[in-house]
């Protein structure tokens, strides 16, 4: 067990329909599971708003740390935790979780979070009586599914569950249907002689796995959950004289026994997953950082010596990547656009609007081709959502024979180093140049930032660039 000594392994309770039984199942599991083994940590959270686990494990005037819905909003589980009554821990209660269904994305999102709440030991599950996205989620992380089953409806339903993790290409090895409420009274002429022979047959007709333990209808289990006092009372020290005490007993042994058989839990094997994205990604940001220029190709001064690192630049063929000083690229547009000279009064007039239009856009240089030799350059604006804001057409003249004119000097001296040939013409493609923070400049090569430049970059490209 020692791969699983920070991450929990999870037990999900969960069906379609409603009264069979799921929240007696979680809550009573977790008492069991303390009951036998003192030292395992157990917790119980639901994500149903009928808040049963919260009146039965609840010890009065125990501060509030936070709710269900405070840990699928990201805050660590572990911080969440209360310490409840039988020894049991448990996540309160939320009746707002509906409301973050929109935003709960991805199939995974709930075993990011189990693996990361820093909580050890089993984390009961109980659902809602629906496959919303975030009884789907339950269902994806969890080590072990119960499917309690009551009847012949009930067991229909199931397929949806397992037709769940086919569609996710997900081992169903984890899911087991448990009937559940069996009412032993009823007997039936024949080869399905009782309710609990009929259902782990159709059941095994179909495919499903089937605990070999079940858990009866009792009366006396009925009346703990219902009385004049409102409280909820566990079966274990309520109703020891019961045949469901024993089956409790059994189906919890059989839990635990595969729990301390398990060496990697679904969250500890998601944890080793993300930890190998990590490194990949870091392996990459490293790969994307080796390759950048160590100065400014427009003032030619290296990044050390000082200067804003205001800007990212790259070419479609990866050739040549680097940052530009904020001043200086700003500085050049402004020569550019405006035909202005750095002396004259109009250009110091114009920065600031150039400033600020280049640090919410992409800028983007290319020859013009339609000659036999380029003489003249495209320079296009794009917003990030592919808007074209402006377009100039700039004239190249004196760039071959490596003339200044004092206003396009800074353009050509960029162009040498990353647009260049071996024949001293421009090559075909284009040059991308990114706003960057100054603050931490390399951030835009840590891959999430750096697939949004490459994804605005194609746009532009396969689209705008005609």
């Amino acid at each position: 067990m020692s791969a699983m000594e920070n991450f929990p392994y999870i037990l999900t309770i969960s069906s379609e329909k409603g009264g069979v039984g799921k929240t007696t199942l979680a809550t009573n599991l977790a008492i069991y599971l303390k009951a036998m083994m003192e030292d395992l940590q157990v917790t119980v959270m639901s994500f149903d708003n009928h808040f049963t686990v919260d009146r039965m494990f609840e010890l009065k005037g125990q501060q509030s740390n936070g709710t269900v819905e405070d840990f699928l909003k990201g805050v660590r589980g572990v911080n969440l935790l209360h310490q409840g009554q039988y020894g049991v821990n448990y996540i309160p209660s939320s009746d707002n979780l509906t409301e973050m269904y929109p935003g709960f994305k991805g199939p995974m999102a709930l075993c990011r979070m189990m693996s990361e709440s820093g909580i050890s030991g089993i984390i009961v599950l109980d659902t809602r009586p629906d496959l919303n996205i975030l009884t789907q989620n339950a269902l994806y992380a969890a080590d072990r599914v119960l499917i309690p089953v009551k009847d012949m409806p009930s067991l229909e339903n199931c397929k949806h569950i397992f037709a769940l993790f086919d569609q996710r290409g997900i081992d169903k090895k984890s899911l087991s249907l448990i009937p559940c409420l069996i009412d032993n009274r009823i007997k039936y002429d024949g080869l399905f002689r009782d309710q609990r022979t009929l259902l782990r047959a159709f059941a095994i007709n179909r495919g499903y796995r089937c605990t070999d333990t079940y858990i009866s209808k009792s009366p006396k289990v009925e009346s703990l959950n219902t009385n004049p006092d409102g409280k909820i009372y566990p079966i274990l020290n309520y109703a020891r004289e019961t045949e469901v005490h024993s089956q409790f007993t059994e189906l919890a042994q059989d839990i635990l026994n595969v729990y301390l058989q398990t060496q990697e839990s679904r969250a500890f094997l998601y944890h080793q997953w993300q930890s190998e994205q990590e490194d990949r990604k870091k392996e990459a940001f490293l790969a994307r950082l080796e390759g950048i220029l160590p100065h400014c190709l427009i003032c030619g001064a290296r990044h050390e010596a000082g200067g804003l690192k205001g800007f990212y630049f790259e070419t479609s063929d990866m050739n040549s990547r680097g940052f530009l000083h904020t001043e200086c690229f700003v500085g050049m547009l402004c020569s550019l656009l405006y035909d202005l000279n750095a002396k004259s009064e109009l250009y110091q007039l114009s920065l600031q609007v150039i400033r600020e239009r280049a640090s919410s856009s992409v800028s983007i240089f290319f020859p013009d081709s339609t000659g036999t030799v380029p003489q003249k350059l495209i320079f296009k604006q794009f917003d990030y959502n592919g808007t074209l804001l402006i377009e100039r057409q700039l004239s190249l003249e004196g760039f071959y024979e490596g003339l200044l004119d004092g206003v396009r000097d800074h353009l050509f001296m960029l162009l040498n180093e990353t647009m260049t040939g071996y024949d001293g013409k421009l090559r075909s493609g284009w040059l991308a140049i990114h706003p960057v923070n100054e603050a931490r400049p390399e951030q835009v090569l840590q891959d999430a930032s750096y697939r949004k430049l490459r994804e605005i970059q194609r746009v532009i490209s396969e689209t705008k660039l005609k």
